[in-house]
């Protein structure tokens, strides 16, 4: 699991470390990533300058199996598992 920000790598290891996060966060600065993985909110958008809550549920083969916008930080993981576990049969 990979989490990815707009932030510097300074900020994003302070903010890991803050959250005791168990993944790493990576930076996309230039949001090139975000660009390409649909995470990049419209400049007129109410917090323009963050990146779409979304999560990729990647196949070993690469291929993205599931998305998702996530509206419920909370609750997400729980969803995730359980597509894996369909997934998976």
């Amino acid at each position: 699991m990979l989490g990815i920000s707009f932030d510097n790598p300074t900020d994003n290891k302070a903010f890991r470390d803050k959250f005791d996060f168990g993944f790493s966060l990576l930076s996309d600065e230039d949001r090139s990533v975000g660009e390409t993985y649909d995470a990049v909110r419209a400049p007129d958008e109410q917090f323009a300058d963050f990146p779409k809550r979304i999560s990729y549920l990647i196949n070993p083969e690469g291929v993205i199996a599931k998305t998702y916008e996530v509206a419920d930080p909370a609750a997400h993981a729980e969803v995730v598992l359980a597509d894996l576990t369909a997934i998976q049969g």
